[in-house]
């Protein structure tokens, strides 16, 4: 598809689903990319990002509605504008149906012959008629669950066996919810409640979370306010606002963070720490020390060293230098967040887990040799897989004896979870990310 009909959020999704299909490029990357290409109007802003993310959450449901009405081959831009279509006439109740089919039958003409665009006007028309077809043909409640929530097979076998079924369904269609829009107050500027009051003036709605400086907005955009700005607050999700506190902070510590990028969990610690000791932060990438740099100025943090480092030989770059805190906030199938990246139900496969867990496990090892004795290390993923979080933990903490599982902060329990050893798993409904953190102690050699 070549053709660009400017100002269309409909044509500018399709091409964000074409290009996520074709490149298994990331769609929230793309909607930024072809918001400026389509020169979409802020007033469509909105709508664009809801076919996108909508049609690629339940691009497998919406495959099964189809099927019966879509004989032979067609071209993957033709299936898709046929699924954001359905989407649209199925999921959304604010356009009118003759609406969806208009527009539709134009973006087929603009991108196609006069024979895709009957197809598409037919194959819609009949859909309106006749409605999807039922899933109760689907007998296996495991099968049934795969398409009613979009997600693989394999994905749901998963979870079943680590949740039960009960717990894997939730997941399942939570992860086709729009996320909350939750920020975390930087209390070393502003406290909670003047941010509150601050907001509000502002005309957000707001409402406390469960952790103490979380927040969740509704009304505006966060990163449009006044107080994101001036440093006051930071977009982050509650979930991943766990590792920091689960560090057992206290001021003038000397903190490593070995996967540090984009920033978010480095300057929650130095908020915790009122910006004392010191906090050096890694990275694989160099461009993207920037972000962790331009995260801190904006929030007024001074105490953050950053190094360019694979943390697989983190200990070459820090020459055995002695930590009283380090966070591996691990690389990981990102299981737990996929309701902000709906395209990856689709692109992971089943080893992923185990070939990660390795890259896991040799990270941790690094962090063990520059960890003091007497200091505490957090492991943590935003994945809900078994084999990279408990069973990788599990396997670290019989490598060294001299660790030991420290407990969490009573509060951190708050968030939904699943009874898990060792560590906590977080699970992606109601408010937080699907989250997975463990404390890990060494003990003091000179006690």
């Amino acid at each position: 598809m070549k053709k660009k009909s400017i100002g269309n959020p409909r044509d500018a999704a399709l091409h964000v689903l074409l290009e996520v299909d074709k490149n298994q490029a990331y769609s929230n990357l793309l909607l930024s990319k072809h918001l400026k290409q389509h020169k979409i109007a802020p007033v469509d802003r909105g709508l664009m990002t809801e076919l996108t993310y909508g049609t690629l959450q339940h691009k497998m449901t919406l495959d099964y509605y189809l099927k019966p009405f879509v004989k032979g081959k067609i071209e993957p831009w033709v299936q898709w504008l046929l699924r954001m279509a359905i989407y649209q006439i199925t999921y959304l109740d604010r356009i009118p149906d003759h609406a969806v089919v208009n527009e539709s039958v134009q973006l087929a003409k603009l991108h196609g012959h006069k024979g895709v665009s009957g197809l598409v006007n037919g194959v819609l028309r009949s859909y309106l008629r006749k409605g999807p077809p039922s899933l109760d043909g689907i007998k296996d409640p495991v099968d049934r669950l795969s398409i009613e929530s979009s997600h693989p097979r394999w994905m749901i076998d998963n979870w079943v066996a680590a949740f039960g079924f009960e717990k894997a369904e939730k997941i399942a269609h939570q992860n086709n919810v729009a996320p909350p829009q939750t920020v975390r107050v930087n209390t070393h500027k502003i406290s909670v409640d003047e941010a509150i009051q601050a907001l509000e003036q502002e005309g957000f709605q707001v409402r406390r979370g469960l952790l103490p400086e979380s927040l969740h907005l509704s009304g505006k955009v966060a990163a449009g306010s006044e107080l994101f700005a001036t440093g006051g607050l930071t977009i982050q999700d509650e979930s991943s606002m766990m590792p920091a506190h689960a560090l057992g902070l206290r001021e003038g510590l000397n903190i490593l963070d070995m996967c540090a990028a984009p920033g978010g969990k480095t300057t929650h610690i130095a908020q915790l720490m009122n910006d004392t000791g010191e906090i050096t932060a890694l990275d694989l990438h160099e461009h993207k020390m920037k972000l962790i740099h331009d995260n801190a100025d904006r929030l007024g943090f001074h105490t953050i060293t950053t190094i360019v480092s694979d943390a697989r030989k983190a200990t070459e770059s820090l020459e055995q230098k002695q930590f009283d805190r380090i966070l591996v906030d691990a690389p990981c199938s990102g299981y737990g967040v996929i309701r902000r990246k709906p395209d990856m139900k689709y692109s992971k496969q089943p080893a992923d887990a185990e070939r990660l867990a390795t890259i896991q496990l040799d990270i941790l090892e690094e962090a063990y040799n520059l960890l003091a004795p007497g200091g505490v290390l957090v492991y943590s993923t935003c994945t809900i897989e078994p084999t990279e979080n408990q069973e990788v933990v599990s396997s670290f903490l019989k490598l060294h004896p001299d660790l030991s599982e420290q407990a969490l902060p009573d509060f951190l329990h708050q968030l939904p979870h699943a009874a898990t050893s060792p560590g906590l798993q977080v699970l992606p409904y109601e408010d937080g990310d699907g989250f997975y953190l463990a404390a890990l102690l060494k003990a003091d050699t000179k006690g």
